[in-house]
């Protein structure tokens, strides 16, 4: 079993490395291999909609300058996530939901059923609404969220000031934990012959229909 673990932040070592970082040595205590990844600090495009990913289904985005076909492939072999973000103006990074965005249209079945969290450390508020973000990105792609003691949030601003976070790093390793303990249940589950349920095909609705207006 393997746990992908993604810093969005743009810092490599800063604050959310640190709380990832907590996450992943619980993880590894309980026998579950973790790879940490850095998104980078250069420049990572957004998604325009050109719909390439979806007609050549292939799970990758035709943008191939960033990290997100890397991830994407990795993600093929991982058995669940967490993503951590620091917070800006109240939400994940920009250059993390540019990412994720492309990464899930291109590549969401990679990533689905498989147990996922996102985490977030702010400074001081913002903090619920980032992890939030995040977390939609698994709730829409049939992934199970794991939980906590408390929503996944650390704080810290300076370099290491997240280290002083007692009950922050509490979070991380209970969340650590209960991700291991879930995927472990997964896998029991697959050796009893219990396989993910099969996709059904989704009908898409737009709120306004022509023969509504028609009507």
């Amino acid at each position: 079993m393997k746990v992908l673990l993604i810093n969005g932040s743009p810092r490599m070592a800063g604050n959310t490395a640190r709380a990832l970082q907590e996450a992943a040595a619980a993880l590894e205590a309980e026998g579950v291999e973790t790879e940490l990844v850095w998104i980078g600090n250069k420049e990572i495009r957004g998604c325009i909609a050109c719909g390439i990913c979806g007609k050549k289904g292939d799970n990758r985005c035709v943008f191939d300058s960033d990290p997100c076909n890397e991830l994407i492939a990795k993600a093929a072999e991982a058995d669940g996530f967490i993503v951590g973000s620091p917070v800006y103006y109240a939400g994940m990074a920009g250059s993390l939901r540019a990412l994720m965005d492309r990464m899930f249209y291109a590549g969401g079945a990679n990533f689905r059923f498989k147990p996922a969290a996102g985490v977030a450390v702010a400074r001081r508020a913002g903090a619920v609404e980032a992890a939030d973000q995040i977390n939609k990105y698994f709730q829409i792609n049939c992934q199970p969220l794991v939980s906590s003691a408390y929503w996944g949030l650390a704080y810290g601003r300076g370099p290491g000031e997240v280290a002083g976070d007692d009950e922050g790093l509490h979070t991380m390793r209970v969340l650590a934990r209960n991700m291991a303990w879930l995927l472990k249940c997964l896998d029991a589950g697959r050796e009893a012959g219990i396989e993910a349920p099969e996709m059904e095909p989704k009908p898409f609705t737009n709120f306004v229909r022509e023969d509504v207006l028609q009507a």
